[in-house]
């Protein structure tokens, strides 16, 4: 973008989504308002994303107008929207269809959709564009809706016919939500009236009638209320029993709990969770932080959605007694902004929760506070990163941060942070209420409990599925209906593929270590053996090199040459030359970049090589 023209001004509706967010402008005129607007850069993601709701673009007059009610530079208020995906600096037309074209998508003819939809459409009122993964896998093909002004959706199983049926409806006039007479073996299909409702967050849902894809192998534990309840409701989730236990026996018996638990991270690095908490616990600091990372974009990966929208109370329970035992008064839940029922199911249930007393000043009668703040992502793979996730919600870049020093020690807005995701903080009020040695008689001596599995692709009954960890992973595969000559990619885009003698391993962080796969975020992609590899893995290498930061040099250009190897690769065949490179490419990107992202982007080509499948 050229240096903004400062005489060029807000329109009216552009001033009206900005007031909405940070309030009127006239007064922030004293020094100690000057103050505050300092500290109010946190703001930045949240009132761009009202622009993006009703106006449909960051023009110049707005940045101008957030730049000088937030003192925050304009450079800086374009460098953060031109972040992300889902923030254009560009008019757009009033209507955008993000389509699908990942993994499981792209075996369900995501691709074909895609151009059905483009040719259907008038292009000067629809912009099509190809999406990375939605998260709705197991209800492939996914589409993203966004109508400005009026509504965001999402459709699954979709079709072309369905895609422009939502295009042409009316949106929702209410906040309320909404049940409607859709297809039933669709999962969900909702709007989000913009404007039915004030504040920075507006959000409401009409979510279609479906069939729940979701099961367990063995007794179901985490997904026992949403196999038995629906939709998610205070009276049937009870009334925060472990929060109330964790006040009568104190915060060390909280910690005790976590620790005789051995539960471990379920975000993919696998990190013992009583270390985090008690390292926040225990900070000479007096502020503190809890967020959920619920900023779930792994390909291939749905789980953390499904107990967002249909078990939203037993986060906001774990995070409350976070909130307990860490001394932290605030705590953020980051979600994705492809995620509209979620935001929706999550908003609901902390107003419930609050309504009831057992969020904010005194939760269920203890002597402390905690308040929830749900803060939407913008399509950026990256910020599932923790620190990325930090600096997004604070109003910069979301680029990740060196380590040390560590969340715990120093995390959002510089101060110690517990950050945990949506599927370990649902373990919490089970350890609390069922007993630690309960949840750690389950499973395998270094991976204690259970743990949700998204399976997707090429199988009869794709879905979320609950499993003790060690379950072997053939078991899984049976119970999904893949064919046994199927290959797996285990762990998504970041993941590896388990050859056909691999099939076996136990599904447990020590097995899979051991075997050279990884848990990651729980995705279990099957594919079916006729597939083009090729494609497959440069579908993959697209994704990392347009996902990436491009902060530091190994991830920025280390995946735009995987890629391009890759696609010479599939078109030419193998050379010495390719393969050398790519393993240079390999060692680079896994021992140079600063996040995961590059240390983890070469993974599935590696593993598609050593299973002679690439």
């Amino acid at each position: 973008m050229e240096i903004l023209d400062r005489t060029v001004e807000a329109a009216a509706g552009e001033l009206s989504a900005i007031a909405e967010v940070l309030g009127e402008g006239g007064e922030q005129s004293s020094p100690r308002m000057r103050r505050r607007r300092v500290s109010r850069r946190t703001l930045l993601l949240p009132v761009l994303h009202a622009l993006r709701d009703e106006v449909g673009y960051i023009s110049e007059g707005a940045v101008q107008e957030i730049s000088e009610r937030l003192e925050v530079p304009r450079a800086d208020i374009y460098g953060v929207a031109s972040f992300y995906a889902l923030l254009p600096t560009e008019p757009q037309p009033p209507k955008t269809v993000h389509v699908c074209v990942d993994m499981a998508c792209r075996f369900a003819g995501g691709e074909q959709l895609l151009e059905e939809v483009r040719s259907q459409v008038d292009a000067d009122e629809v912009a099509v564009h190809e999406s990375p993964c939605l998260g709705q896998c197991e209800n492939a093909p996914a589409v993203y809706v966004e109508k400005t002004g009026e509504s965001r959706a999402s459709i699954t199983d979709a079709v072309s016919q369905k895609v422009i049926a939502l295009l042409n409806a009316a949106s929702p006039q209410t906040g309320a939500e909404k049940t409607s007479a859709e297809d039933s073996s669709t999962l969900q299909a909702l709007s989000h009236p913009i404007a039915s409702q004030t504040g920075a967050e507006k959000i409401a849902a009409d979510a279609s009638t479906s069939t729940l894809r979701a099961y367990s192998i063995g007794e179901a534990r985490l997904l026992r209320r949403i196999l038995n309840t629906t939709p998610p409701t205070l009276e049937g989730y009870g009334d925060f029993t472990a929060l109330r236990a964790a006040l009568q026996n104190g915060r060390e018996w909280v910690l005790e709990n976590l620790e005789a638990s051995q539960l471990r991270g379920r975000g993919g690095a696998a990190f013992p969770a009583a270390v985090k908490w008690r390292g926040v616990a225990e900070s000479q600091e007096p502020v503190r932080y809890v967020v959920a990372n619920a900023d779930e974009s792994e390909p291939g990966t749905f789980k953390d959605r499904l107990l967002m929208e249909n078990d939203p109370f037993a986060l906001i329970e774990a995070m409350a007694i976070a909130g307990y035992v860490t001394g932290a008064q605030k705590g953020y839940i980051y979600v994705r902004d492809e995620y509209p029922l979620a935001c929706a199911r999550i908003e609901q249930a902390c107003r419930e929760a609050q309504a009831a007393g057992l969020l904010g000043e005194n939760p269920a009668g203890g002597d402390f506070s905690f308040h929830i703040e749900l803060r939407r992502g913008a399509g950026a793979y990256i910020c599932g990163e923790e620190t990325a996730l930090f600096n997004s919600i604070e109003g910069y870049r979301g680029e990740p941060r060196n380590k040390p020093p560590f969340p715990t020690e120093s995390g959002l807005f510089g101060k110690p942070t517990l950050v945990n995701n949506v599927e370990t903080f649902a373990n919490i009020a089970l350890i609390l209420n069922d007993g630690a040695q309960a949840f750690a008689q389950i499973g395998t001596e270094q991976s204690r409990g259970t743990r949700l599995f998204c399976v997707s692709g090429a199988c009869e009954h794709p879905g979320t599925y609950e499993a003790p960890l060690g379950t072997p992973l053939s078991n899984l595969l049976e119970a999904a209906g893949a064919a046994d000559s199927a290959r797996v990619l285990l762990g998504g885009a970041a993941g590896a593929f388990a050859s056909q003698d691999q099939q076996n391993v136990p599904l447990s962080f020590e097995d899979t270590t051991a075997a050279s796969l990884t848990l990651g975020s729980g995705a279990v992609i099957v594919i079916d053996p006729e597939a083009d590899m090729g494609d497959l893995l440069g579908r993959i290498t697209d994704f990392f090199a347009d996902e990436s930061c491009g902060q530091c040099v190994p991830c920025r250009v280390g995946t735009v040459r995987q890629q391009e190897s890759v696609a010479r690769i599939h078109t030419n065949g193998e050379s010495p030359s390719e393969l050398s490179l790519l393993d240079d490419l390999d060692a680079v990107m896994t021992d140079a970049s600063i996040c995961g992202l590059g240390q983890t982007a070469a993974s599935a080509v590696r593993s598609a090589r050593r299973a002679n499948l690439f």
